[in-house]
């Protein structure tokens, strides 16, 4: 039986890791540069590339390099073969030592509430664990988990989801407009969506989900976005506004529950919901880190499942 090319011993590790970063820079020197090594060696090792394939996997021009259909493809399995290796270091070194290790979380406004509680919890249990968050757009994060830059994604799930995905719905969550307690609207038990104009707002940057959702929301009650207002992605701040001040936040359900200072306003933000879960790279192999961490979130997403199955039941006996 004939041997496949790539697995007759010819490629190299190298090999994988130069197009990685030919393809990230579009440059045979900004590659070079970012390797730490000479540009005849870059040209060289992309040379013996293309001739165990036997075909060119890039476009040579006086600005650069561009991949080929062929060198874009050969370059995702490039990022995934690394990527199944970085998990595989990571996976050998907590086997080792299980209560030690790195677990990196993409996130983005939307889980806020969930992913604060189950770090909480995961380093109670294992401190010297190292988590990492990275707060980005869904398609940014998504990139980054399929380079393997990240182990997970919790979010809102707003966009379909594709082969090279595995999601985990986690519990579904609705949209609220919301105060601080002591704001004038708190007190209020009726409330038009145009008396939300007369405050100021704390709206979601434009590279969010939620940003658009909310454009949709003011669009359906053919108003324009409000002109006083704040535009934050971080809930540090957004928190912070909301306390010191009379804005309105649109805010993930039951925020109120997890944060008494603040309030739910009684007007309504439908159509604003979706499946809050987690996503991980379809294929690889979580370490003992992320499946803590994963453990974690489901554990508190069921105590929040079960508060809002007592909420209905509370609201039907009203």
């Amino acid at each position: 039986m004939k041997r496949l090319r790539l697995l007759d011993g010819r490629l190299k590790m190298r090999h994988l890791v130069l197009v990685d970063a030919l393809t990230c820079h579009g440059s045979v020197m900004g590659a070079a540069a970012a390797l730490d090594i000479a540009q005849p060696v870059a040209t060289r090792t992309l040379h013996e590339l293309e001739a165990i394939l036997g075909l060119p996997l890039y476009e040579r021009g006086p600005r650069g390099v561009t991949p080929t259909t062929i060198g874009e493809a050969f370059t995702q399995h490039a990022r995934a073969v690394l990527a199944q290796l970085s998990q595989a270091d990571r996976h050998v070194t907590e086997l080792a030592d299980a209560y030690r290790g790195t677990v990196v979380v993409g996130t983005n406004p939307g889980s806020h509430v969930l992913l604060p509680r189950a770090i909480a919890g995961l380093k109670n249990e294992r401190p010297l664990l190292t988590v990492i968050v990275r707060e980005s757009s869904p398609e940014v994060l998504s990139a980054e988990l399929m380079a393997g830059d990240l182990d997970l994604i919790i979010g809102r799930f707003t966009s379909p989801p594709t082969e090279s995905e595995v999601r985990t719905p986690l519990y579904d969550e609705f949209i609220e407009i919301c105060t601080r307690a002591q704001h004038p609207l708190a007190q209020r038990r009726t409330i038009t969506f145009a008396d939300l104009l007369d405050y100021p707002w704390i709206i979601p940057s434009v590279e969010t989900a939620l940003r658009r959702e909310i454009e949709q929301l003011f669009a359906r009650h053919a108003l324009p976005l409000p002109d006083n207002r704040v535009e934050a992605p971080c809930w540090l701040i957004i928190r912070h506004l909301l306390l010191e001040s009379d804005s309105i936040a649109a805010l993930p359900g039951l925020i109120e529950v997890y944060e008494p200072e603040l309030r739910a306003l009684p007007v309504s933000s439908e159509p604003i919901e979706h499946s809050v879960g987690i996503t991980t790279a379809a294929g690889r192999v979580l370490s003992p880190s992320a499946n803590a961490l994963i453990q974690r979130l489901q554990a508190i997403a069921t105590q929040r499942r079960n508060l809002d199955s007592k909420d209905d039941i509370r609201g039907r006996r009203a």
